[in-house]
């Protein structure tokens, strides 16, 4: 029985694969303790993005043995209708946000590829490219709002999956944020590939962002093991 400080918990829900490999941290006592967090914004503010159905997008679209490419955000857009559970994406229909704009610069330059109409980057997690956040969650217009409540330490033990995996995965770091938390993998490489460089944010995105070739970079990385190429195009 709930006591009068309780709320009901949030069912959290994914794709198979990944609640498989995850079940243990999804049990946690601080996963309960974030969907007991996460229920109570959702009722007193209603304005906690993304929407529910969305928060593990980037895990359903992206099944865990599929995973090829590992892009690491920081947390969720605060804008309305801007987030929907991938990490520098937005819907169709809604405007790329500054970091995304420079994002497609970078594509263009490297593979001469024309820019998009839109700002889903949804064909690149379903070839492979997992497009997680470190935290899931935002509140509407307070960017890094759910930060310490419990999404850094269940993303933190998906990258601890993921670098169990026996294939070569490539990571992709950009900014101080993304760099910190897969530390483990910038300091001691291990058998993954990692490629690292300043965020695309109109701040730092000339401060080696533009130029660093990642998406070129990626697609070599992947032909040399023998592995499918991204198509980058959306």
């Amino acid at each position: 029985m709930m006591s009068d400080n309780q709320v009901r918990i949030y069912t959290f829900t994914l794709e198979s694969s990944w609640h498989e490999i995850l079940k243990e941290e999804l049990s946690s006592a601080y996963m309960m303790e974030l969907a007991n967090f996460l229920e109570k914004e959702y009722l007193e503010k209603q304005s906690i993005y993304p929407p529910k159905e969305l928060i593990f997008n980037a895990f359903n679209q992206t099944p865990f043995n599929d995973v090829q490419v590992v892009l690491i955000g920081q947390d969720p857009y605060h804008g309305y209708g801007q987030a929907h559970g991938l990490c520098f994406s937005v819907p169709e229909g809604v405007k790329p946000p500054p970091s995304l704009e420079n994002i497609f610069k970078e594509l263009s330059s490297d593979l001469q590829i024309s820019r998009p109409a839109h700002g889903s980057l949804l064909s690149w997690a379903k070839q492979g490219v997992l497009l997680l956040n470190a935290t899931l969650t935002v509140s509407e217009g307070s960017p890094l709002s759910h930060q310490r409540r419990g999404w850094e330490q269940f993303t933190d033990a998906v990258v601890s999956k993921l670098m169990e995996r026996e294939d070569k995965l490539i990571f992709v770091l950009w900014g101080k944020s993304a760099q910190k938390k897969c530390r483990i993998l910038t300091e001691h490489q291990g058998h993954h590939y990692v490629l690292t460089a300043p965020h695309p944010s109109p701040l730092s995105a000339y401060q080696g962002f533009f130029g660093c070739r990642h998406f070129s970079k990626i697609n070599e990385l992947l032909i040399s093991q023998e592995k499918a190429p991204i198509d980058w195009v959306l």
